[in-house]
């Protein structure tokens, strides 16, 4: 037993600090590639967004509403 109360070969299967070391590694790689996937998600939510943005302000106003408007005023 360890300080930490786990056996001395590991509990998590790496019985060495290099084995532990390149598990390590791996998790942030893999941790490294999903942030990368998530922020290209995320442009292509952006880009799309703004598109629907863009259209909706180009269309034109129904000469129905802009008639309501007028009895506003």
């Amino acid at each position: 037993m360890t300080e930490r109360g786990t056996s001395d070969s590991g509990e998590d299967g790496a019985s060495t600090p290099s084995e532990t070391l390149t598990k390590t590694r791996a998790r942030t790689a893999s941790a490294s590639a999903k942030k990368r996937s998530r922020g290209k998600e995320e442009g292509h939510v952006s880009q799309a967004l703004r598109t629907v943005y863009q259209r909706a302000i180009d269309e034109d106003i129904p000469s129905e509403m802009l008639d309501l408007l007028k009895k506003l005023d």
